[in-house]
């Protein structure tokens, strides 16, 4: 298998960061209810988490996810089970700890977190949504449609795009994500999956052209 790259092309370096920096909600921490892990192939949501539970940031973690075809392989027990073992080498008490293990969405992920802890009786006026820093947008506004009275904030590992890029692996799989996400926002709005967000005209003409430079492994 070739050597993957970590190099972000400069002919798309200005569209690339256009998109990471529309994605990334500026949300400053505060303190609330419950940190929500989403799952994903970065095993950086889970890290962060870890970090902001030990930060004082919330008292309770639910990690939510099940499997993908772009997590199977790295997670074969499921994203939130591997989450849960990641903090706990991280030192979170495993009682700080619940797990959401069948959620194959971002939907998925909010209702059935919500679900699990009503069933738990632990009331929720505000929960941190900890993702890939480039799902932060989509998170916040499938929430804002699916959990409308509960306050949110969004958080990602503070990396930027360049060490995010190194962290992962993989410039090609970044991009197509980024590009995915992107298209995301105003399909899933469209569909009564998530709220409708504005979509600056620079992020739209970024999109079309890195869908134009053929990444689309990601676009519906």
């Amino acid at each position: 298998m070739p050597e993957r790259s970590t190099t972000l092309p400069d002919d798309l370096r200005a569209d690339v960061q256009t998109l990471w920096d529309y994605h990334d909600m500026h949300d400053e921490l505060r303190p609330a209810d419950v940190g929500i892990g989403l799952g994903s192939h970065d095993l950086g949501v889970a890290t962060f988490t870890a970090e902001l539970f030990h930060a004082g940031m919330f008292p309770l973690i639910v990690f939510t996810g099940a499997n993908a075809p772009t997590t199977v392989e790295r997670f074969p027990r499921g994203e939130a089970v591997h989450y849960r073992e990641h903090a706990l080498e991280l030192g979170v008490p495993d009682d700080a700890i619940l797990v959401e293990p069948e959620a194959r969405n971002t939907g998925d992920n909010i209702t059935l977190t919500r679900a699990l802890l009503e069933s738990r009786g632990i009331e929720v006026k505000s929960v941190i949504l900890i993702s890939r820093p480039y799902q932060q947008r989509r998170a916040y506004a499938t929430c804002k449609k699916l959990w409308p009275e509960v306050d949110v904030i969004c958080a990602s590992r503070p990396l930027p795009l360049d060490k995010y890029i190194e962290s992962i692996g993989d410039v090609d799989r970044v991009i197509n994500m980024l590009v995915g996400d992107t298209q995301r926002i105003t399909v899933y709005a469209e569909r009564g999956f998530a709220i409708r967000q504005e979509v600056p005209k620079s992020v739209a003409d970024g999109y079309a052209r890195l869908v134009q430079a053929g990444f689309i492994k990601r676009i519906l």
